[in-house]
């Protein structure tokens, strides 16, 4: 008799239609992304080498039909409307095989969210489809210097002019700065009110708009400050409601957040593989490394926390799609328990592997630099704390 499958995609978080998006992606990710992905390291090359790559990958994931995950069916879709399950088993793939390729589609995926979610059909008519086909980039810009985990701390202002309105202010830490087509941009509405804020649609060729600072980071990617003064842009250009903004934004997140446990969860997976297939193939004292019990207690570790880190992201994702229209308890604990235990799992293959693990370039070291930030955007650890204990509270 043959047992049924006991891997993840066995699980009743998914579907036929999940399970074969997640083996069509990898068939993909293997002959699209896995050699070069191996061969090639943007650690150290120059911005206009990264720039380029991720205006590439871009145009691929859409050409490979990839990016329609990232948008509603009404828009040239996959689902009606996002999918976080898809968009985690996207990313958890992805972030197996390029760090570069899981921010691409995430980022582009992040960017259009307000817009799918929120947006009018206007806007969606505008920006969703070059989104999709990968034609255009999307980003996402909520952080300023003093307001990033505190987004009401946030300055930029929004003013009504004429028709429109004028946005003044700076951000900073945005993802997909300096190659972005459009932003997305919270900003305060002084004149609504204390709690009052707006997101606005705005395209890279206003002139009110600048990248003023590109930063560098571990793990290479495009990254930024934005500055906006006398920004004007018209009344249709809002996403959402005037005065919701933060809705729009938290709505966003909470959809967007799961998916970056998911990347987490795919770069645990591959340290655990590397780290296994090192035990394997690696004598020490006389015989392979995966004979010593201490090496055994870490591979069981390990898987431990991958699997107990895909059932939180999954049981966010399946509940998103299913049950709630916002999960703020179940992607905190999700992004919380995914991205440390990552961290750890990632820590520990570099243990496994010694030196071997430490060689710039080398799969086990890109991993190092790439899940760090994960505990950081979207939400720290610290952050995704106290949002859990406030959940659980009751407050």
């Amino acid at each position: 008799m043959t047992l049924p499958s006991r891997d993840h995609l066995s699980w009743p978080f998914f579907d036929d239609a999940r399970r074969t998006l997640a083996r069509d992606l990898w068939t993909w990710s293997e002959r699209e992304l896995g050699a070069d992905a191996e061969s090639r390291d943007f650690n150290g090359q120059s911005r206009d080498a990264v720039d380029a790559e991720c205006r590439a990958l871009a145009q691929k994931l859409g050409a490979g039909g990839w990016l329609r995950y990232c948008v509603p069916a009404s828009h040239g879709g996959t689902f009606e409307k996002l999918d976080v399950r898809a968009l985690c088993i996207c990313r958890e793939t992805l972030g197996q095989f390029s760090g570069l390729a899981d921010f691409v589609f995430a980022m582009q995926g992040l960017g259009a969210g307000p817009i799918s979610l929120y947006g009018s059909d206007e806007l969606k008519k505008r920006y969703l489809p070059n989104v999709r086909e990968g034609k255009k980039i999307a980003a996402f810009a909520l952080s300023e210097p003093n307001a990033g985990s505190d987004v009401t701390a946030m300055r930029t202002t929004a003013r009504r002019v004429g028709r429109g309105w004028r946005l003044d202010g700076q951000k900073t830490f945005i993802s997909n700065a300096g190659i972005a087509d459009h932003y997305v941009v919270f900003a305060r509405l002084p004149d609504a009110g204390e709690k009052a804020f707006g997101a606005f649609a705005i395209d890279v060729d206003n002139a009110g708009l600048k990248v003023t600072e590109r930063i560098d980071t571990i793990a290479p990617h495009p990254l930024g400050t934005v500055s906006l003064s006398n920004c004007k842009v018209a009344d249709d250009a809002a996403v959402g409601p005037p005065g919701k903004g933060l809705r729009v934004a938290l709505g966003t997140l909470d959809v967007f957040r799961s998916t970056v446990a998911a990347a987490a969860l795919g770069m645990a997976r591959r340290a655990l593989r590397e780290a296994v297939a090192h035990a394997k193939s690696r004598k020490v004292f006389g015989k392979p490394l995966a004979e010593h019990q201490l090496t055994r207690a870490r591979i069981a570790d390990m898987a431990l926390s991958v699997d107990a880190s895909a059932l939180l992201v999954y049981r966010a994702a399946w509940t998103r799609d299913t049950v709630a229209d916002r999960v703020t308890l179940e992607a905190a604990m999700a992004k919380l328990h995914a991205t440390e235990a990552a961290q750890r799992v990632i820590d520990d293959a570099v243990q496994l592997m010694g030196a071997r693990g430490v060689v710039a370039g080398s799969q086990t070291e890109r991993l190092y630099r790439e899940i760090r930030a994960l505990r950081i955007y979207e939400g720290t650890s610290e952050i995704q704390r106290l949002v859990i204990a406030g959940e659980v509270l009751g407050e």
